[in-house]
């Protein structure tokens, strides 16, 4: 089994990398392989609608976006994590998010799903939304914690180790995503597989 978490933050090596890395290591301890990717500072540029996605496969910005899309098929959960900025992920994690669910969705349809945000002080609830919407509408299991998924640090990498309780809630996401993912196994083997209808009614709502 094996976790990909996304890593939206600018810096590769500040307080959203340490969040991440207590999921990792939680999920590395339960025996899932774990691989981060950061993608902050590499997305060329959010959606254009221009479908070209739904004929290639993949988006027609060759980025990061696709470097994701070509481990998405083999990774069995993702966790999708930013810093706050102005109450929202960063313009780079939502414009990342848009492309890859619209380009890849399938890939990843009925796959655990955990997001976790930091910030120095607020948004993060705000943040945390506007992640969870896309595993949301693409069948994906959420992954939850015994609280909001969201840790406090400001500026220094170590700033973030202070906050115990979000230390301790990203170890519940990792823990909770290992169950999952050992639960679908066990279920998989035994039989149980998802149910996939494709959706054939696209509603308006023009009259």
């Amino acid at each position: 089994m094996k976790v990909l978490l996304i890593n939206g933050s600018p810096s590769q090596d500040g307080c959203t990398a340490i969040a991440i890395s207590h999921i990792a290591r939680t999920l590395n301890e339960r025996g899932v392989q774990t691989q981060v990717c950061h993608i902050g500072k590499k997305v060329k540029g959010g959606c254009r609608g221009c479908g070209g996605c739904s004929k290639l496969g993949r988006c027609v910005m060759d980025d990061c976006v696709n470097q994701v899309l070509d481990l998405a098929a083999e990774a069995d959960g993702f966790v999708f994590a930013s810093p706050v900025h102005y109450a929202s992920p960063t313009g780079d994690m939502i414009a990342f998010m848009d492309r890859l669910f619209y380009a890849g969705g399938g890939l990843m349809r009925f796959k655990p799903a955990a997001v976790a945000v930091v910030a120095r002080r607020g948004g993060c609830s705000a943040s945390s939304d506007a992640l969870l919407k896309y595993p949301m509408i693409n069948q994906m299991p959420v992954v939850s914690a015994d609280y909001w998924p969201m840790a406090h640090g400001n500026g220094a990498a170590r700033d973030l180790e202070q906050d115990a309780e979000g230390v301790h809630t990203m170890e519940t996401i990792g823990r909770n995503m290992a169950w999952m993912l050992k639960s679908i196994e066990a279920g998989k083997k035994a039989g149980i597989e998802p149910e996939y209808v494709n959706k054939e009614a696209w509603t308006n709502f023009v009259r």
